[in-house]
């Protein structure tokens, strides 16, 4: 998600400075950048160039986190972009379920901070979920719309709640399609079809899961589960599994399914 940011941010003409504490993992950022770049017959060198690989945050007008959704690692992020960032300066989220609010808390420009969710992958999908945190200025708002107009982004405005619009609707499809497997109604590449060739869907509910990481869904499904307090949205037992196995989907080479 990260690389996929930059690379739409860069493409429009705009500098960015990528940083990411996991070793090897800007070399990864890159090289994707340069392999989507070419697949879309984009201007691959001249993108890149405008892409500056940083060991460290470093004052920007704008920053659009995209780690782990862990709240914790999240604030700390944003306790530490508030200290280095002009007073000016916009702090963006990625997050896919964390509340805004929450964030905005580690910081002293709560209106300046708001959700800025993209979809992945971010340089082929069109929608970016802008969220607002209770602060939230409508400057700050009209700021991120108006980018994500820029990038050739189409925006929808959500209300801070857990899970947003997005993944408080499609986590639970994961879920129940986790659960068909669990409970033995059908074998993975089944359900997938079902969901394509039934419901139109581009991607099934379990190959979408491992795009997206079995860990990263187990944790949105924990922020929904503690925020609204609903058993429904409890993860399936099946993904705690997967994710105590290692099987995180494509990012480990198995997940629902095998990957080279």
């Amino acid at each position: 998600m990260g690389s996929g940011i930059a690379q739409v941010i860069a493409a429009s003409g705009r500098h960015v400075s990528l940083h990411d504490a996991a070793p090897g993992a800007i070399d990864r950022g890159l090289a994707a950048m340069r392999k989507s770049l070419t697949r879309l017959d984009a201007d691959v060198e001249g993108t890149l160039a405008r892409v500056a690989p940083v060991d460290g945050l470093v004052p920007a007008d704008l920053l659009v986190e995209a780690v782990v959704e862990d709240v914790a690692v999240k604030a700390d992020i944003f306790r530490r972009a508030d200290e280095i960032f002009p007073p000016e300066a916009i702090l963006a989220s990625n997050t896919s379920s964390i509340p805004i609010t929450s964030l905005a808390a580690a910081t002293a420009r709560p209106d300046r901070v708001i959700g800025m969710h993209f979809f992945n992958p971010v340089p082929v999908l069109q929608l970016v979920e802008v969220i607002r945190g209770l602060d939230t200025s409508d400057e700050t708002a009209e700021a991120i719309v108006a980018l994500a107009r820029d990038l050739g982004k189409t925006s929808a405005e959500a209300n801070d709640f857990p899970g947003f619009v997005s993944n408080r609707i499609l986590m639970p499809f994961i879920n129940e399609a986790a659960y068909a497997v669990l409970e033995g109604v059908a074998e993975p590449e089944a359900i997938d079809t079902i969901a394509k060739l039934g419901f139109a869907h581009p991607m099934g509910p379990l190959a979408l899961a491992d795009l997206i990481g079995l860990d990263t869904c187990v944790a949105i499904m924990d922020v929904l589960h503690a925020g609204l307090g609903d058993q429904k949205y409890a993860p399936c037992p099946l993904l705690r599994q997967y994710v105590q196995a290692g099987r995180l989907g494509r990012k480990s080479g198995r997940g629902f399914y095998t990957y080279p």
